[in-house]
């Protein structure tokens, strides 16, 4: 697998993110340091505590960190996420929620495809 067809599997757009970063090497290691944000993570813990601001810092962070990476799936779906927990509000939606499921669905096909990818070059 090529980092293009890397691109493809995750739902991705390749031909942009080579507008938005220098080399095909820079962008290797910049989908590479994707797998040790915490973003991710943070989410699902701060949904899971009902701490609707700081599940909405981590839904932004990871949008934002999707959006400079071309990850269009995840961007999509972490973007909705994101609106979703803006209301300035102390509930978190049950289509919060829901958002979250198709997050983690786009979440883990990328990181699999990362995986996959690095594991053969």
């Amino acid at each position: 697998m090529n980092i293009s067809e890397c691109y493809e599997k995750l739902g991705g757009n390749y031909a942009e993110v080579c507008t938005r970063l220098p080399s095909e090497k820079f962008i290797e290691r910049m989908i590479g340091k994707f797998l040790q944000d915490e973003s991710f993570a943070d989410l699902c813990k701060e949904l899971e505590a009902g701490n609707r601001e700081e599940a909405f810092r981590a839904a932004h962070t990871l949008k934002g960190v999707c959006a400079n990476l071309s990850f269009t799936k995840l961007f999509d779906s972490s973007s909705r996420l994101t609106e979703e927990l803006r209301a300035e509000t102390d509930v978190i939606s049950e289509a919060a929620v829901e958002i979250l499921a198709e997050v983690k669905r786009d979440y883990d096909v990328t990181v699999e495809a990362i995986r996959e990818y690095l594991s053969q070059s």
